[in-house]
């Protein structure tokens, strides 16, 4: 079996105190040592030609596989393969050319130093993602380990917790976890303005308020999304997600997605799903992509097009929603990219619809709903039930 030409070492910020012997031996044998300015530093005996990893940090890739054949070490924060480096360079080379070592990682470090239970406390990323990453994970009562770009983010984070309703939140600060600089500071969000916070750093947060939680039930209420009116409701939308039901790893097309709901309740729904909006209008398109970030799932990939057409060069769906748009060339074109064992649940109010929901019902089988709500409203002095729309939903498994 070939020998790796790269290895990749976890260096804590305890720098060489830290590295295990097989990083000691590889640093040593190594003709070319890239890695940040800041690792670089933690290990100033390194004899190799030294390379200072580029920002951003994609622009370190290519120059990295420049040096393919040599001996080549690089230097990351840690456990390179929690929230860091070592899965983005991996996934550009072949099993038999890398190793790693990796060193502990900051949550590890973080919940020794806290003493909270690392299996049952979430650990977040959010050193390159938006705080907004935050919002399916607060609730009264919460605990989540959560990395930071840099001091910076810690007065933002207060900000951003005090702001959903959650002031009373505890932050536990850890900078410079395992080194000489250490420091570890419990604040309440008051006592965080003005303070200054070092890199790299990490945070122990308690989340304690009467904010307003996502709650775990699909059909969540409609106030969690921005719309124009044009949003599948909250009852019919947990119609919706049942029959389209969700699985770990699937991918969802929404079609016609108004405000987005349905694609991002899904997503909701476990870590590794993704999803596609396609949405014709858009100032829509602009809004979905909006709800998203706000609601912690930016991995939406949002489409500003018209369906069929806007279909073209897809990741392949395992889920269907069609919501708007509904036509004979849409059932055409979704029904042939869909695999065997995917599902399909399309919504139709117009009789025109219903009609061709009817034909495709007798044709290819599954379920088709006739689906009438009526909500109490005031009539007079008394109340009475204001009717919607009845709708029609067929689902399928092709």
């Amino acid at each position: 079996m070939p020998t790796p030409w790269l290895t990749i070492i976890g260096v804590g910020e305890n720098g060489a105190k830290g590295l295990c012997h097989a990083s000691r031996i590889a640093i040593e044998g190594a003709e070319i040592v890239m890695g940040s300015a800041r690792l670089l530093a933690l290990l100033p005996w390194v004899k190799a030609q030294v390379i200072p990893w580029p920002i951003p940090f994609a622009h370190g890739i290519p120059l990295l596989l420049e040096q393919r054949g040599r001996a080549v070490v690089m230097l990351a924060s840690g456990d390179p393969f929690w929230f860091g480096a070592g899965s983005v360079i991996t996934r550009h080379l072949e099993p038999q050319e890398w190793v790693a070592h990796p060193s502990l990682s900051t949550f590890s470090l973080a919940a020794a130093r806290l003493g909270w239970p690392l299996e049952d406390t979430p650990c977040l990323g959010l050193h390159a993602a938006p705080l907004t990453g935050l919002r399916p994970h607060l609730y009264h009562g919460a605990r989540l380990l959560v990395l930071l770009r840099g001091g910076e983010s810690v007065p933002a984070l207060a900000e951003y917790l005090g702001t959903l309703g959650f002031p009373d939140s505890v932050v536990s600060v850890l900078e410079s976890l395992g080194g000489a600089q250490e420091r570890v500071r419990t604040l309440g969000l008051a006592e965080i303005s003005g303070a200054e916070f070092r890199h790299p750093l990490a945070v122990g947060l308690q989340v304690r308020g009467a904010g307003t939680s996502i709650p775990l039930a699909t059909g969540r209420a409609d106030s969690f999304f921005a719309h124009d009116g044009q949003l599948t409701k909250s009852p019919m939308r947990a119609l919706v997600l049942s029959a389209l039901a969700p699985c770990p790893g699937q991918h969802l097309w929404d079609i016609g997605a108004g405000a987005g709901s349905v694609a991002i309740e899904w997503l909701w729904a476990h870590k590794t799903m993704r999803a596609t909006a396609i949405e014709a209008d858009p100032e829509r398109a602009r809004r979905i992509g909006e709800n998203a970030h706000q609601l912690g799932c930016d991995r939406l990939e949002v489409i500003s097009g018209v369906a069929p057409a806007a279909l073209e060069g897809l990741a392949r769906p395992d889920a269907v929603f069609i919501g708007g748009g509904l036509s004979v060339d849409m059932l055409c074109r979704v029904w042939e990219v869909l695999p065997a064992g995917g599902r399909l649940v399309a919504n139709a109010v117009s009789l025109e619809s219903e009609s061709l929901l009817g034909d495709w019902h007798k044709s290819k089988g599954g379920a088709l709903w006739r689906i009438a709500m009526a909500q109490a409203a005031p009539l007079g002095r008394k109340r009475g039930w204001r009717h919607g729309y009845p709708l029609v939903q067929w689902s399928i498994t092709k």
